[in-house]
């Protein structure tokens, strides 16, 4: 799992691709996929990769400004070769928990113009304790505390509400700047095929909302999610809304309707199902179970006055099954069937990229070799500018040397 052993040795390779997009002003907001490892990071390892993300973000900052490395972190290759040169392996999924501990001790402990809030698990419930205390110190007043509270809470549902792709969120975390602009880090798990998932929000990408909030995404596997912010459901999108501006008991028979629908029962208005063909990798036309929790949902729908999809993701309690729920209806009684298309765009395993040209499997994985010679010397040198000792920038600069070879051959 780690790439240095305890004499820092450097054993594997790592993956630096996404630093061509970092010279050339190009974030790339998405989602990566990572095999579950278990263990954690020895406290020896760790101290030590915090010793060196400190360096490292002290040059970026200094160079580039608060801004723009938070602006990098939306980049989820940007993220992970950050993890890369710090001493992790490319797609181990304890990279999103390490790194977002790497830059939430450094940022609180240093003055570098930005701070992270949130983290694994408990961590992430912090947030709305974290966030005030984040927004003072950063000077953004009370007014901005509140705001980053509620963009975290509806950031959190846009993975698992609007796209469920099969993972449950279990990490999450926001990157916020001084002056104002921010970053969300998420992260799910999916048991049953063993991998998580992280995804990458930024405050650009979030104005698209409820289009693709991630303008890029890395994985290695294709799935077939309900995706409601893809362009391709938005006739879904606005079904559902004009579905909720109509009463509670309206919306729980058409519920109860599809429901019986999907169950083969027989229904007043014939076989609505007949039609459906498109296929997702979750459990997407099951039964719904409607309970208390789904009716107690739809009634607060109706108090709180909700006409837009985003009004859906504050409310409290509103979670993947009433948006699938009211995504069925849409579907199956009005003929609005949602977009099961992944949002994959990029690769993550580095070994692709010394040979991908494009297109295959419709993954366009271009690769432009310029970038990424440049990438590399620009890493290199911001190493070099590093304030560390001769052993740990001679390591670091293996590192980089090793992933040249992997992805680009003998540069010589």
């Amino acid at each position: 799992m780690i790439y240095l052993n305890q004499n820092m040795e450097s054993v594997n390779y790592i993956n630096l691709i996404s630093f061509s997009n970092y010279i050339y002003g190009v974030a790339v907001e998405g989602i990566t996929d990572l095999p579950l490892h278990s263990g954690a990071v020895p406290e020896w390892l760790y101290r030590y990769m915090e010793r060196l993300g400190r360096a490292i973000l002290r040059v970026l900052v200094e160079e580039f400004g608060a801004s723009e490395v938070v602006r990098r972190f939306s980049d989820p290759l940007w993220f992970q070769a950050f993890n890369n040169v710090i001493g992790m392996d490319w797609d181990s999924s304890g990279s999103t928990t390490v790194v977002l501990r790497v830059l939430k001790n450094v940022s609180w402990s240093e003055d570098l113009g930005f701070l992270v809030i949130g983290g694994k698990g408990a961590e992430s419930r912090k947030i709305p304790e974290e966030g005030p205390v984040a927004a003072k110190r950063l000077g953004l007043g009370e007014d901005w505390g509140r705001e980053i509270q509620r963009i975290s809470y509806i950031g959190g549902k846009v993975d698992g509400v609007l796209l469920q792709d099969g993972h449950s969120i279990y990490i999450h975390g926001v990157i916020v700047s001084s002056d104002g602009s921010w970053t969300i880090i998420q992260q799910g798990m999916n048991i049953d095929r063993g991998y998580a998932r992280r995804y990458h929000i930024s405050n650009a990408s979030f104005k698209n909302l409820p289009l693709d909030p991630h303008a890029g995404v890395a994985s290695n596997s294709i799935l077939k999610p309900l995706n409601l912010v893809d362009r391709d459901s938005m006739e879904t999108i606005k079904t559902i809304e004009d579905l909720i501006s109509q009463g509670a008991l309206k919306i729980i028979r058409d519920i109860a309707l599809v429901d019986a629908c999907i169950r083969g029962r027989k229904t007043l208005i014939g076989d609505p199902c007949r039609g459906v063909k498109r296929e997702f990798s979750v459990g997407y036309y099951k039964p719904v179970k409607i309970d208390r929790l789904l009716i107690n949902t739809i009634n607060r729908i109706q108090l709180k006055g909700a006409r837009k999809i985003i009004d859906l993701l504050g409310i409290r309690g509103l979670g993947p099954e009433t948006m699938r729920a009211l995504t069925l209806v849409a579907d199956l009684i009005y003929g609005y069937t949602p977009s099961n298309r992944d949002v994959v765009s990029h690769p993550i395993d580095p070994f692709k990229y010394s040979y991908a040209h494009g297109g295959k499997d419709g993954v366009p994985y271009r690769v432009r070799r310029d970038l990424i010679e440049r990438t590399i010397i620009t890493l290199e040198e911001a190493v070099e500018r590093a304030k560390l000792g001769d052993r740990e920038k001679i390591e670091s600069l293996k590192r980089i040397s090793k992933f040249a070879s992997l992805v680009l051959g003998n540069r010589s």
